[in-house]
């Protein structure tokens, strides 16, 4: 279990697209990870994700959003932006060993439209953030 590597994820608010990635990489690679999911400020879980990811048959309902803890981020094994703004005004990590990568997707809160319209929005990005966390697990040897 000592093993199990550390990975934080960032975005702006913390209440989707890190929230996806954060349930995605529990329910596919928790046995090899340790997930974490941050924010440069809290913006709180977007129901309109927990919708999605329930859709997907991934549960973050009780998940919380959060601000960056210096201390995990300097922990990490893996830091993972996954918004522009995030990867800009990431903080300075210490740990010289970290990988920091930034995977970048369109932010489904800022869609706009019918209901519907929006809740595709959702899903695309629900579904190019599972894509990426199972290319990530598949790599990640």
């Amino acid at each position: 279990m000592d093993n199990k590597k550390l990975v934080y994820f960032l975005c702006t608010g913390n209440s989707c697209r890190s929230q996806m990635a954060d349930g995605f990489l529990q329910a596919l690679g928790g046995e090899k990870y340790i997930v974490k999911s941050a924010g440069l400020e809290a913006h709180g879980l977007n129901p309109r994700a927990v919708q999605v990811m329930h859709d997907a048959g991934v549960d973050i309902s009780t998940h919380t959003s959060k601000v960056i803890d210096p201390e995990i981020l300097n922990k990490a094994d893996y830091v993972i932006t996954l918004c522009g703004h995030a990867d800009e005004h990431c903080p300075v990590i210490s740990n010289k060993n970290v990988v920091k990568w930034h995977w970048g997707f369109d932010d489904p809160a800022k869609a706009t439209g019918t209901e519907d319209e929006i809740m595709e929005k959702f899903r695309e990005v629900r579904d190019a953030v599972k894509a990426r966390i199972e290319a990530f697990v598949g790599e990640d040897k």
